[in-house]
């Protein structure tokens, strides 16, 4: 019989053995993670209104927003595969940019006022233009709202959907209509959309040119792995994957070799850092898509228009 991969990242695996968490993590896995829509999730998707979206460029780069539309603005085509409509913005497109490089996505919608409870969807995205999807799902809705009609659209391929417990999210109220007060959509006047509220724009003069900074996963050193203790003999969990401790560098030459070369337990800690380090850099290497996609030669970028 074939084992089932693991859902999730190596990245993940890697955390839950430094943290002995494996046996929690699969039963969430087992329990509580498709790959695919059910049909409670398909009717939870169909009257939300709002979600929150993450995405990352080819470098891993990351972007989080925000998206919103009448109820049903999140078409579930079938179990798996939904799409929602891009509506007109600040014209940035930083979302559909980091799409075009990397095609993962994630989606989080959390219902506030009924059910108090939130749903994971990860998955493969693809950007298609409005024309072009209406000709291939006829059934889609038109908004009668200027503004708010679909310039594209995104459809996405789930690959795993599960659940974001309720335990800490706000019981919210729906204020009534006449009392939101007028949300322009697709305006451009400044202060109907929030005018300088962070007060950003003020210090355009005086700030200098915006630097990405140069940094290299530094927040992988330190944490987890700074509690290492000289667990060489500890054994692995059953079925963990878990390489014991005694295989790494430090251990093979042991405390005793260790003291006569005058290391005391800070060097042995700092080789292991080291090494779990190299570990994780090399799983994210692996993780970072190089192009696109790598297996389709005729790829022509994330706009799939048939007449390109």
């Amino acid at each position: 019989m074939v084992q089932q991969e693991r859902p999730g990242s190596d990245g993940e695996h890697l955390v839950q053995q430094r943290l002995g968490t494996i046996e929690r993590a699969d039963r969430f896995y087992g329990d509580q993670v498709l790959d695919h829509l059910n049909v409670r999730m398909q009717e939870f998707v169909a009257r939300q209104e709002m979600f929150f979206l993450a995405t990352a460029d080819r470098h891993g780069e990351c972007d989080s927003t925000f998206r919103a539309g009448p109820p049903g603005f999140v078409q579930v085509l079938d179990a798996r595969t939904l799409a929602y409509p891009e509506y007109r913005g600040n014209g940035v497109m930083a979302s559909i940019g980091n799409m075009s490089e990397n095609p993962r996505l994630g989606i989080l919608m959390i219902d506030f006022t009924r059910d108090r409870i939130g749903l994971h969807i990860n998955g493969r995205a693809r950007v298609v233009m409005d024309d072009e999807m209406r000709a291939h799902h006829a059934g889609l809705p038109v908004d009668p709202i200027p503004g708010r009609r679909a310039q594209l659209w995104v459809t996405v391929e789930v690959e795993e959907a599960y659940i974001h417990c309720a335990k800490h999210i706000p019981h919210l109220q729906k204020v009534p209509a006449q009392q939101r007060g007028a949300r322009a959509w697709g305006t451009d006047d400044v202060k109907r959309k929030g005018g300088d509220f962070f007060g950003a724009a003020a210090e355009a003069g005086e700030r200098p040119p915006f630097q990405r900074a140069a940094h290299r996963n530094e927040h992988l050193r330190g944490g987890l792995h700074e509690d290492i203790e000289d667990d060489q003999d500890a054994a692995p969990a059953p079925g963990s994957g878990r390489v014991p401790a005694a295989t790494s560098r430090a251990a093979q030459a042991g405390p005793a070799a260790g003291a006569g070369a005058g290391a005391g337990r800070e060097d042995v800690v700092e080789e292991l850092n080291a090494e779990f380090l190299d570990r994780v850099e090399r799983v994210l290497a692996r993780a970072r898509p190089r192009g696109p996609v790598e297996d389709d030669p005729a790829f022509r970028g994330w706009f799939d228009r048939r007449d390109a």
